[in-house]
């Protein structure tokens, strides 16, 4: 009788050590959920304060005074434009 009780303490012991040691496993996996959580919320404000930069870069004004000033580029004469057409189907 004294070994099966002695048994039987010793598989308590080991269920209760798993379940501290699922516990905390546990609590350290949705502490790193939480931080990635953060993490998603921090990129996705950078993504969208990168796409506004893109769009005014893009812009058609800011290109458009680059070709001017650095490229020296200017729109052609109205001689020079040649107008084509689509031939019928």
């Amino acid at each position: 009788m004294l070994r099966l009780n002695f048994i039987l303490l010793l598989v308590a012991l080991v269920c209760a050590l798993a379940t501290v040691a699922a516990n905390h496993r546990a609590r350290k996996l949705f502490v790193e959920y939480e931080r990635e959580q953060s993490r998603m919320r921090e990129l996705e404000v950078e993504f969208g304060q990168l796409q506004l930069e893109q769009s005014t870069w893009a812009g058609h004004a800011r290109i458009e005074k680059i070709a001017r000033e650095r490229l020296a580029m200017r729109p052609p004469a109205p001689a020079q434009v040649v107008q084509l057409e689509a031939a019928p189907r």
